[in-house]
Order: C-alpha cells, then structure tokens, then sequence
C-alpha cells in the first residue's frame, strides 16, 4: 500500500480505514510479530474538522458492521480526545488554597503568564506518567471496546507531546488496537528512522514501533 493513500480523497482513506479495522485479521492483532498494535492515521492538519466528522462515522459504521471473529456483533470502538482528558483532569484537581480547580486557576492567568511558563505549569500538572496514563488506563478497564481512538493530538500540543503519549502507553494499552488520529506525517527513513511530524512542521518526534495505517492491509 503506497502512503500517497493518506493524499487520496476522504471517501477513499474512509473505506481504507473502515476494510483495514473491521478486519478479523486487525482486531486479532495478526502479523504484527511482537510489535505493538499501535497505528497512526495521519492526516493534514487543514482537514482537522473533515476528519472529525469522519471519525465519528467511521466509529457507527464499525458498530454496526458485523465480524465473525466478534460473534457476530459491531466493532466498539472507545474514543478518547487528549484535549477532553486534559480539561477534565484540570477541572477535577483543586487548585492552591482557594477552593477553585487548577483550570479555573489557568483561565485566570492565562493572559498574563508567559508561555514557556504556561507549559511548565500544564506538563507538571498533567505529567503523562503520574496523571494522564493513569487516567486512560482508568478509561480502558472501565470500558468494553475492540479498538482506541486517540485524537485531540494537536490541541495538546507543545504540553503533551504524541511519541510521550505513545512510549508510555505501551504498557497500558496492548491488548487491543489503538489508532491515533494524527494531524501531521508519520516519516521513516532508514538514515533518520521514524519520526512523528505534527502539522508537518516539527521533526523530533522518534517514534518507530506505530504502523501507519495507510500502508496496512486488511
């Protein structure tokens, strides 16, 4: 399968994607010989809004496809949005003394903190280790589901980075696939490796044990 799939039409990427994770062969987690059933649907980031909606009917289309290996049932999908996550940690952890939540705190000084400052705050607050990893794992067992779809990628972006999200998940989330909706490229070269580009742009994102899911067959 050639990448220049993630270029083609939507239409073309949503029959990819719904034959490719309707899959016997995918939902078992075949022929990935011990890697991790993590897969990147990349995409540009101007089709940020066309590729939501096509999420959300890429997931009822799945529930309603009937898979033999599921008994006969749709596909679950379980969607979580980092940006979501994000809020709702903030919005449940109280802030310093005064009774307000840590995101009440931030929309207060939001305008006049500086930015690298606004950073440090969100990454300690949300560590991905201690807060964020915990709260998906919470998510996963709570739920019953065939695959994860993560989105919210680049509105997470500069304080929670994707090849983070994926490194520490890889013990959390293996036993089923997950897809991350990534609006950027997901490069390999054998001079550079694999890198997550997000919008394109940034190039320090090493991340090589994802599939892309253009280039996986059904």
């Amino acid at each position: 399968m050639s990448r220049k799939l993630s270029n083609q039409p939507l239409p073309d990427r949503f029959n990819h994607l719904l034959n490719v994770i309707g899959s016997q062969r995918f939902l078992e987690m075949k022929g990935l010989n011990n890697d991790l059933p993590f897969y990147v649907c990349e995409y540009k980031p101007a089709e940020n809004f066309d590729m939501e909606r096509m999420r959300r009917q890429l997931a009822s289309n799945l529930a309603a496809k009937h898979i033999d290996c599921l008994g006969g049932r749709g596909v679950r999908v379980l969607e979580i949005n980092l940006y979501d996550l994000c809020v709702e940690l903030l919005k449940a952890r109280e802030g310093s003394g005064d009774g307000q939540s840590v995101w009440d705190q931030i929309l207060q000084i939001e305008t006049d903190i500086e930015k690298d400052a606004l950073k440090e705050l969100l990454q300690n607050v949300l560590d991905i280790r201690e807060h964020l990893i915990p709260a998906i794992a919470a998510r996963l067992d709570a739920a019953d589901f065939d695959v994860l779809f993560l989105s919210g990628i680049g509105e997470v972006f500069p304080y929670i980075r994707s090849h983070n999200v994926l490194n520490n998940l890889q013990s959390t989330a293996k036993t089923k696939p997950t897809v991350m909706f990534f609006p950027g490229e997901y490069r390999f070269s054998l001079e550079h490796g694999a890198s997550l580009e997000l919008f394109g742009l940034l190039h320090d994102d090493k991340y090589y044990r994802a599939f892309n899911i253009f280039e996986t067959q059904a």
